[in-house]
């Protein structure tokens, strides 16, 4: 039974839902947004160093993707169980569980690190890198290898934030250590004064440093040494935590894997309609990743808001808040559509090179993002079995997505209709995905919680 104790602090089981969740999803948005600018500011100055350095960072991409996956996976693990923890009440518990998480994360980031370095040359030379970029890879990798627990342990402590209702401060950290970095990428890369230039290395040195001035901040924090405790490590208890932690943290992980992958194949797909398909794919999916920020941004404050609701026993709340955050990303991407609508000569005139590109870029953008409310909902989907505990359920539906409907609707769109074939197939998969999820959630609800009651609005 949740503690009488545990409804007095949190506002996502006080505060109104709709104001609450909004409130909480800005600072979210800062943090994604700084993290997005991080890599565009590594990739503008990894480029002045000329084509090889930039390609041979480009072949590190599924590798330092793997272990972001990793990272994501135990930050939704670990939000999912220290806010059910602290819906139930049960505080003494929730520091273990966030103390268990951040040692599993330097765990993980060890075990990263080692199969990192002695496995460099070998696994770049299966993924395709010639011997040209080797060095490139080697003076970049062996670097960013060492830092994979400063990756990993950061989304976690944010995570134990998150989970708790302070988002502010895990965005703010994000974007004091993306400022950090775009000033250190310059003087690392290229020198300056004492400081000799590294090349590729200084760039990877200024991402470990940045991590680990972000992951030192956290841990001076009071409010998350207060969440955090070192006295009470019990060997029996870290294996308890750590299977917990695990059940969620590891289908996340693979579904985040599992995107890329697909994605890849779609490209695949798309380059057999010829190089112009493949430059308007290319633009219209940077187009879109920006489209899908307010969702991506909602997913990751929702998930804290059902896990303590469902600890608390609190069916309404959580059910009004799903469905509720489904009507707005559908009414909301609408907007978007509309707006890219609005915007296509614009962004066509200064993306698009020839007339080819040009009108393949235009049914890019008149038919996928018309189903990004549908992903919405998808994404929304996932986030809240996962923050239910349901990881598997999550991860199945990440399967269908993405495996039976978008990669084989894309291949026979093309087949039968060129670009706009893969496009119209791209759209369809989200459409009929999102009807399966909403109805797969909903069923789950009314069998965790009883026949449906109450208001689905999110006010």
């Amino acid at each position: 039974m949740p503690s009488s104790t545990s409804n007095a602090t949190s506002p996502f089981l006080d505060g109104p839902i709709a104001a609450t969740l909004a409130r909480k999803s800005l600072p979210v948005m800062l943090g994604m947004v700084a993290m997005m600018l991080f890599n565009l500011v590594d990739t503008w100055f990894i480029a002045g160093l000329g084509t090889q350095p930039l390609a041979a960072v480009a072949f590190t991409f599924p590798v330092t993707f793997t272990a972001i996956s990793l990272a994501i996976g135990l930050g939704i693990g670990t939000s999912a169980v220290v806010a059910r923890r602290l819906g139930q009440g049960e505080r003494a518990l929730l520091r273990r569980r966030a103390t268990d998480a951040l040692l599993l994360a330097v765990g993980v980031g060890a075990l990263v690190t080692a199969a990192g370095l002695t496995t460099l040359e070998p696994l770049f030379r299966f993924l395709g890198a010639d011997r040209e970029l080797m060095p490139f890879i080697d003076a970049y990798m062996g670097v960013w290898y060492w830092g994979a627990g400063l990756l990993i342990a950061p989304r976690v402590l944010n995570s134990v934030l998150r989970a708790q209702g302070n988002t502010l401060v895990p965005g703010l950290m994000m974007a004091a250590a993306a400022l950090l970095n775009a000033l250190l990428d310059p003087l690392l890369i290229f020198g300056a004064g004492p400081v000799p230039a590294m090349g590729v290395r200084g760039a990877a040195l200024a991402t470990l440093i940045s991590w680990g001035v972000m992951t030192l901040g956290l841990l001076c924090l009071p409010v998350l040494r207060a969440s955090l405790d070192w006295k009470g490590w019990r060997l029996a208890g870290l294996v308890v935590s750590w299977r917990e932690l695990g059940r969620i943290a590891l289908p996340a992980a693979v579904t985040s894997v599992f995107t890329p992958i697909a994605m890849g194949l779609v490209t695949r797909i798309v380059a057999g309609q010829g190089t112009t398909a493949v430059a308007a794919f290319g633009v219209g999916s940077r187009i879109e990743a920006i489209a899908q920020l307010v969702v991506l941004t909602l997913s990751m404050t929702l998930s804290p808001f059902v896990s303590q609701n469902h600890g608390a026993e609190r069916p309404d709340r959580v059910r009004r808040a799903i469905f509720g955050c489904f009507g707005f990303v559908l009414a909301w991407q609408l907007l978007v559509w509309g707006v890219l609508q609005g915007l296509a000569p614009w962004l066509i005139a200064g993306y698009a090179e020839g007339p080819e590109v040009a009108e393949t870029l235009r049914w890019y953008l008149w038919l996928v993002p018309l189903g990004l409310g549908a992903q919405g909902v998808v994404i929304l989907t996932n986030s809240s079995f996962n923050a239910l505990h349901r990881p598997r359920h999550a991860l199945v539906l990440s399967v269908v997505r993405l495996f039976v409907l978008t990669v084989p609707l894309a291949w026979l769109g093309g087949r039968f209709a060129g670009p706009v074939g893969i496009f119209a197939g791209m759209l369809a998969a989200n459409l009929l995905m999102a009807m399966l999820s909403a109805w797969r959630l909903r069923r789950h609800l009314v069998r965790r919680f009883g026949a449906w009651t109450g208001s689905l609005s999110a006010g």
